[in-house]
């Protein structure tokens, strides 16, 4: 399995658990960006900018998701390797 597969499958997997978990997440972090790392929310971040900056430091895998915690789940996806 190459990197980008792995990439999406992590992407895919912390989507899920984010989706799962979003419901209790809006009483307690509305309008903050979680981090996702093998299928476990890190840390939250006021910033998108935050959470990307402390992925990249923190797992050299890249292998981490970011999704902001709204009424209306995104899948951010790719997003969270784009921002610099």
């Amino acid at each position: 399995m190459g990197h980008q597969d792995r990439l999406q499958k992590a992407v895919d997997q912390n989507y899920e658990v984010f989706r799962k978990q979003l419901p209790g997440l809006l009483e307690t972090n509305q309008g903050q960006f979680a981090l996702l790392h093998h299928g476990e929310i890190i840390k939250f971040f006021v910033t998108v900018q935050e959470a990307v900056l402390y992925g990249q430091d923190n797992f050299d895998d890249d292998l981490y998701s970011v999704q902001e915690v709204t009424d209306t789940a995104c899948d951010l996806g790719w997003f969270s390797h784009a921002v610099d």
